[in-house]
């Protein structure tokens, strides 16, 4: 599976659509001080649509057969996802249908509306939304788009690896966050077969590590999760994804870390490179900080996965943020 995976994330590097942005790797002059190391930052949150996620919808939607676009597909998400996925049906003329959990940031389910993708909203978390957004699809025979649990999706992830290696001539370590596993899936692979001395550093919220456990019992089963700022990596995982096969193997090491910890990596970033992101963004910068006596004299690339958070939400999150001393 790696090896062909390897080749879908090449072809979808060579055929990728012309909103999908090749995002800069930039030097944290300060970052790079403040942990002895050379971090370079992934900048996704300047992806269109503000995340990563754009990359997997324009490949799921290039590749589909031109029934599947015309009956449309339907899809389920947390606000990322969902709204990548409206943006590339919109641009691919594919009627999208999206799942989300009434809990959602509204910024991120505005988005999708305004995107023009029909959005169903339900109680419960990013799993049931899933669920429901399945058995919509199984009734309709509408194609499910899963946020993770595709290969298509995670091919156009795994570009972001192919970019990396691209534009950084030695990178000891990639740490990013993980949810579902896509995004983990798709660079893992790219590391694996065209840089192997890389090692992917896989990060969790301490709230919620649904993957983590799934990989440490080497099976998916319900994890007990709370409330984390990192809302673009909780929820549970869909049973049988193909994410925790590829996840055990791409993945060196696991970290978790605690919501404090998360909102001062987000307050660093802003204080040391002006960048506003999103939870699931700080927790990648908190695994390096939970690791900093290993990643002394090493090249690193954080990779800031999305900026789709509220102002309100934010100012809350880096305030907490700046009260912490773990970064100093």
């Amino acid at each position: 599976m790696i090896a062909k995976l390897a080749l879908a994330i090449h072809e979808a590097s060579e055929n990728r659509a012309s909103e999908m942005l090749r995002t800069p790797l930039q030097l944290s002059v300060g970052l790079s001080r403040l942990f002895d190391a050379n971090v370079l930052l992934k900048c996704e949150h300047l992806q269109t649509t503000g995340s990563f996620k754009y990359r997997g919808a324009s490949n799921k939607m290039r590749l589909l057969p031109r029934d599947r676009r015309e009956a449309g597909v339907i899809t389920a998400s947390s606000g990322n996802h969902g709204q990548a996925v409206a943006l590339a049906g919109r641009h691919a003329g594919v009627p999208v249908m999206v799942y989300a959990s009434s809990k959602a940031a509204p910024t991120k389910l505005a988005a999708i509306r305004a995107h023009g993708a029909e959005l169903r909203l339900i109680d419960g978390g990013g799993l049931e939304a899933e669920l429901a957004a399945g058995a919509e699809a199984a009734r309709t025979g509408r194609l499910f788009v899963s946020p993770y649990n595709d290969l298509d999706v995670i091919a156009g992830q795994g570009t972001i690896g192919l970019e990396i290696i691209e534009n950084a001539r030695h990178v000891d370590a990639v740490f990013l966050s993980v949810g579902g596993g896509g995004l983990a899936s798709g660079i893992g692979v790219a590391l694996n077969v065209y840089a192997p001395h890389a090692k992917l550093i896989g990060c969790w919220p301490t709230n919620s590590p649904a993957l983590l456990r799934a990989i440490e019992a080497g099976e998916i089963h319900s994890v007990e999760e709370s409330d984390t700022i990192s809302d673009g990596t909780a929820g549970g995982i869909e049973p049988g994804s193909v994410t925790l096969e590829i996840c055990a193997r791409v993945i060196h090491r696991r970290v978790e870390v605690q919501e404090l910890l998360i909102k001062e990596a987000m307050w660093a970033l802003a204080e040391h490179d002006h960048w506003m992101v999103e939870g699931a963004a700080g927790v990648a910068l908190a695994g390096l900080s939970s690791l900093r006596k290993d990643m002394k004299g090493k090249t690193v690339v954080v990779v800031l996965c999305g900026r789709n958070i509220s102002a309100e939400i934010y100012r809350s999150a880096i305030s907490e943020g700046q009260a912490q001393r773990h970064f100093s």
